[in-house]
């Protein structure tokens, strides 16, 4: 693996209320902002948005699809806008450095509108 190496981007079917329901289910994060459109609707939004941690578990899942879980050595992200309901996120990486045997990635979520919802890196032993 080389500088500038990137992985095969993850592309997620757009967000649907099925799909925040049952991340809520399996997360125990059942935030009435992430489900209930009127209580997103009152705190002045058009509609509910996804848990910050789900776009992180697309990235979690970029790493796991192309480096063995045990290689992954560090995995951290900054959470950088809301992913909306219905929002279409693809998520990407590239390898910035390689050193001793280990690569460090850079991380994002984007939607298909560009905006960068999530940006984070992660470091993986070859």
């Amino acid at each position: 693996m080389n500088v500038g190496t990137e992985p095969p981007a993850l592309k997620i079917s757009p967000i649907s209320r099925t799909t925040l329901a049952l991340f809520a289910g399996a997360s125990g994060d059942h935030n009435p902002m992430h489900i209930d459109i009127d209580v997103a609707k009152s705190a002045g939004l058009d509609d509910v948005f996804a848990h910050g941690m789900l776009s992180m578990a697309y990235l979690g899942r970029l790493l796991t699809d192309n480096f063995d879980s045990a290689a992954i050595r560090s995995y951290r992200v900054r959470f950088a806008s809301i992913t909306p309901v219905h929002g279409k996120p693809t998520a990407t990486g590239k390898v910035v450095s390689v050193e001793n045997g280990l690569a460090t990635l850079e991380l994002t979520v984007t939607l298909a509108d560009g905006t960068v919802t999530l940006t984070g890196d992660a470091v993986v032993a070859l």
